[in-house]
């Protein structure tokens, strides 16, 4: 027996230095990017990201936004300093060859911690939610017709994201004949995801919206809402985007509770629900306000 041990000794000090000096799959890195500052805007805010072939282009957006596409979490899950929802960048970037579109969020953190020198850690913490679900009614809507073009749409063509908002009202086009518009006291969703919706819709709220439908398919949808309520989701919409906004403008925000949004939701069998939820937070230890040169 002591023999059979002796034998495998050499293997199992082999396998233990493997495992010490074994090395972690390199995150992957874009080619080339290139960081400016956005241009200033007249009015409004307009923002969004085109995917062409290998090359990539985010179009003012803040280190917020970067940092919440890089690390897959939402704006209010991150914690730092308020300067990060000021200054927005273009940035533009190669993709490596080989490496698909779906580790841009990883590519992303790289970048990040090169030229902005982000360091971040992660945290717990209980925020106040809205949970949307299916009402005690029953679910009231049908799914959205197939779009032939959408089907037929080659996979490769360029796709397009952009957002755009203003006093006059909000426009979010999501690609693949999916887009979103907020303006004269009616929201309006056009083949939009459940958790798509509720990650929109949640910019008009005073809380982040978990969506608990358990629904997946596409959904064209319409809410009406009043005046006042419009008013108050506009403003909000604008703070949520780090918009700069007078005190007076602000005051609309006290107090106010959307009513006319929760019955349009009933109408259509969803409803939002007020909890508390643990969720993940990211804690943005260091950053830099101006990225390390191109």
């Amino acid at each position: 027996m002591n023999n059979m041990n002796d034998m495998y000794k050499p293997l199992l000090i082999l396998a233990s230095a493997a495992t010490v000096f074994a090395q972690p799959s390199p995150r992957p890195e874009f080619e080339v990017a290139t960081i400016r500052p956005s241009a200033p805007m007249v009015e409004g805010v307009t923002a969004g990201v085109r995917i062409d072939g290998a090359q990539v282009r985010w179009g003012s957006l803040t280190l917020k936004d970067y940092i919440g596409a890089a690390y897959r979490v939402k704006l209010y899950q991150i914690a730092g300093p308020d300067w990060l929802s000021v200054d927005r960048f273009d940035i533009a970037a190669t993709l490596p060859p080989g490496v698909p579109t779906t580790q841009l969020p990883e590519m992303m953190q790289s970048l990040l911690e090169e030229r902005f020198k982000v360091k971040i850690h992660r945290d717990k913490k209980d925020f106040p939610v809205y949970v949307l679900e299916i009402a005690k009614g029953g679910f009231k809507m049908q799914e959205s017709a197939p779009d032939p073009n959408a089907t037929n749409a080659d996979p490769k063509a360029p796709l397009n994201i952009t957002g755009g908002g203003s006093a006059q009202g909000i426009s979010i086009n999501l690609g693949r004949g999916s887009s979103i518009s907020f303006a004269n006291g009616k929201l309006e969703a056009k083949r939009v995801t459940m958790a798509a919706f509720a990650g929109t819709l949640e910019r008009f709220v005073d809380r982040p919206i978990v969506d608990m439908t358990d629904l997946t398919g596409s959904y064209d949808i319409t809410l009406d809402v009043t005046p006042e309520d419009y008013r108050s989701m506009l403003i909000r919409a604008g703070v949520n985007a780090g918009a700069t906004l007078p005190p007076e403008v602000l005051r609309f925000l006290d107090g106010a509770t959307v009513p006319s949004l929760f019955d349009a939701m009933q109408k259509l069998g969803l409803k939002l629900d007020a909890r508390k939820a643990a969720l993940d937070l990211l804690v943005v230890d260091d950053a830099r306000k101006t990225p390390t040169e191109n």
